[in-house]
């Protein structure tokens, strides 16, 4: 049976489509129970949430929850194959991970529900897409990524049975997204577009390219992202650039 599912969180909404054979229902309720709590954990809206507690000082790194450590850690990573266009401790008010918790929570809803037996899942937190199985055993999901200046209009098409895709542009909340070298806001690119098989790295290097632009490019020739590939629009030529062995 097939059911699609709304959960409120996070400011936004994250939309569950899954298939399975065997009642669903509980996992959903965990996938809910789950985001809630990363929201308890990662809200810099929260006063009162761990990253809020560490972005005052009031504790440090090593006496948070494994999961922030965990976080912490991934973007320490995306940090360094970035050269810095990715930096949560770039950020007004200290350490903000949210360019990259939202495909991080993502991959992990769907775990969730691989493991109580569903056998074709998409989650979708508000532009990072965890996905797993294929639409059904013969077709992968089909993934379109929208204009920036035209919501109406897809412009690339992306198949994929198993893995993460992460989209950042000026979609939801304009141009949100700072160069943590200048503190400006990013002139790399309109949109960018990551593909890869861990929804927390896709996400954050898709909010890099927004930063690097073109000079991302190099990024992709790393052993560490021979894995992965990117779909980005320039910011002030109407033209795209792709680089990855998906996108080759």
């Amino acid at each position: 049976m097939r059911t699609q599912h709304e959960i409120e969180v996070w400011g936004t909404v994250v939309f569950v489509d899954v298939t399975s054979r065997v009642d669903i229902n509980p996992a959903i309720t965990e996938v809910n129970q789950y985001v809630q709590n990363v929201d308890e954990l990662f809200s810099t809206y929260k006063e009162n949430s761990i990253i809020s507690q560490l972005r005052r000082g009031e504790i440090e790194i090593e006496q948070c929850p494994p999961e922030v450590i965990e976080v912490w850690n991934l973007c320490a990573f995306v940090k360094e194959l970035t050269e810095g266009a990715f930096n949560p401790w770039a950020v007004a008010g200290g350490f903000d991970p949210s360019g990259l918790v939202k495909g991080w929570a993502a991959d992990n809803c769907a775990e969730i529900l691989l493991a109580a037996g569903a056998d074709h899942i998409q989650v979708n937190a508000a532009g990072d897409l965890a996905l797993r199985g294929g639409f059904t055993p013969e077709q992968p999901w089909s993934i379109g990524v929208v204009n920036p200046d035209n919501r109406l209009e897809i412009l690339q098409t992306f198949e994929i049975i198993d893995g993460a895709i992460a989209t950042s542009g000026t979609y939801e909340r304009g141009a949100h997204i700072n160069d943590p070298h200048t503190g400006m806001i990013a002139i790399g690119a309109k949109s960018a577009t990551v593909i890869g098989p861990n929804g927390a790295i896709a996400d954050a290097l898709a909010t890099a390219l927004m930063v690097a632009g073109r000079d991302g490019g190099v990024w992709f020739t790393t052993p560490e992202l021979s894995d992965y590939s990117a779909w980005v629009i320039d910011r002030h030529e109407n033209v795209a650039w792709s680089i990855g062995p998906a996108t080759a």
